[in-house]
């Protein structure tokens, strides 16, 4: 009977500042990202023949640095106004009435759903009442799904909210509601926005997080995409999820558990990264590589770090320079139980062991050297990840594990770091 596209997050021209200091990281592939993907869902709908798009929320990041943003939005919905396709936008916490404040004349397709209170529209050409409500200010708290009305009836209904809906993790706690309130109103489709990260909530009636449209950063791993719904004469729903993002960001995690020195990593490495090239299929891929495991390998990775993530990077490169980043490379690894140059430590070098535990445990020592370095700290460059990280207790963890298996590794192994 019809075809519609719920997609959410979309984050047009969402910064991603600092990406120059990440050497061979494909800075302008990734600012235009959002955009690709924005042009992607257009080519989607006009090329299923939907009747409408619903986007619930966080269409923009924030006020526009200029008016680029807008045109280029007009642009898109242009596209869909030639195919007589209409789009139902909600604003959410980013993009809310108090947040952007210019704005732009839009084709008449494009309808924005009120901010005073729950709105509906409802279609001509097909059975389709359309509920929902934007955010007024960038931080709603109350429940706006308690004030939308009841469904109509003999229509297929669609509530559209921006929501946490009962809290999710790394997500502000906006607009919550229950479940059980969704389900009550008598719709036949939820569709939310918000939550990053694909989700169904619910199947009758089907309430679903599409999760947003583009990855933006190594937290937001996976396919990203929108949901395609048809719907029948009997109002029953037939939901797929559609992939449109351009560059997928992923978390590769090696086990060197069994490796006894930086080769035999490298090699894993090589291993586990042709394997994910090969399931991405030819999607462009932002990498964080993870090296994890109990490995005899431990000390000479923290011994010749650098050594070792430039090797890392140049497989990658050889594998295929065009698909693959590593944004980052963590060296998560543990020196063995049984190691013999641990338990062995005696005397002063057992001493001088303890102390370094000690910094990487206690805030007072580690304000103490923060102090002491200070001089040191205020000529880093200001995007150095480490200049930012200076007051992080895990980090000083991380560099303490290093000093103390650089250390081991010099005494005990010194044929290695030659």
């Amino acid at each position: 009977m019809f075809k519609f596209i719920h997609a959410a997050d979309i984050h047009l021209d969402s910064p991603l500042s600092g990406l120059e200091r990440y050497d061979g990281a494909p800075a302008e592939r990734l600012r235009q990202a959002s955009r690709r993907a924005l042009e992607n869902l257009i080519s989607l709908a006009i090329t299923e023949q939907v009747q409408f798009v619903v986007i619930a929320g966080d269409l923009f990041d924030r006020d526009w640095k200029d008016y680029n943003t807008g045109l280029y939005f007009v642009q898109q919905m242009s596209r869909l106004k030639a195919k007589n396709i209409a789009a139902f936008i909600l604003k959410g916490n980013h993009d809310a009435e108090s947040r952007v404040t210019k704005s732009l004349p839009l084709p008449d397709n494009v309808h924005i759903f009120s901010h005073k209170e729950p709105q509906t529209f409802r279609l001509e050409n097909c059975p389709v009442s359309i509920h929902g409500q934007s955010f007024a200010t960038s931080a709603v708290t109350d429940d706006l799904s308690l004030n939308y009305p009841a469904g109509d009836s003999g229509r297929f209904n669609i509530g559209v909210l921006h929501t946490c809906a009962a809290g999710r993790e790394g997500h502000a706690p906006y607009a919550p509601c229950k479940l059980e309130i969704l389900i009550n109103k008598g719709y036949n489709y939820w569709a939310l926005g918000h939550v990053h990260k694909r989700e169904v909530l619910n199947q009758d009636p089907l309430i679903i997080f599409p999760g947003n449209i583009q990855g933006r950063h190594v937290r937001e791993t996976g396919s990203k995409g929108c949901s395609l719904v048809s719907v029948d004469d009997r109002y029953q729903i037939q939901e797929s999820f559609q992939e449109l993002c351009v560059v997928r960001w992923e978390v590769c995690q090696v086990d060197a558990s069994s490796c006894e020195n930086n080769d035999q990593v490298l090699e894993v490495v090589r291993t586990a990264l042709a394997n994910l090239l090969e399931q991405g299929q030819g999607m462009p891929l932002a990498v964080r590589l993870e090296i994890h495991g109990q490995s005899p390998a431990d000390a000479q990775l923290r011994a010749q770090k650098n050594h070792f993530v430039e090797s890392a990077r140049s497989i990658a490169i050889q594998l295929a320079s065009d698909l693959l980043w590593l944004e980052k490379i963590k060296i998560l690894t543990s020196a063995p139980t049984n190691d013999s140059a641990s338990l062995t430590a005696e005397g002063p070098l057992s001493e001088l062991l303890e102390y370094i535990d000690e910094i990487g445990k206690s805030a007072l020592q580690w304000e103490t050297l923060e102090k002491e370095l200070a001089d040191l700290k205020a000529k880093l460059p200001a995007d150095l990840p480490e200049a930012t990280r200076f007051s992080d207790p895990q980090w000083h963890k991380e560099v303490m594990d290093d000093v103390k298996q650089i250390l081991l590794e010099r005494l005990y192994r010194p044929g290695q770091t030659k």
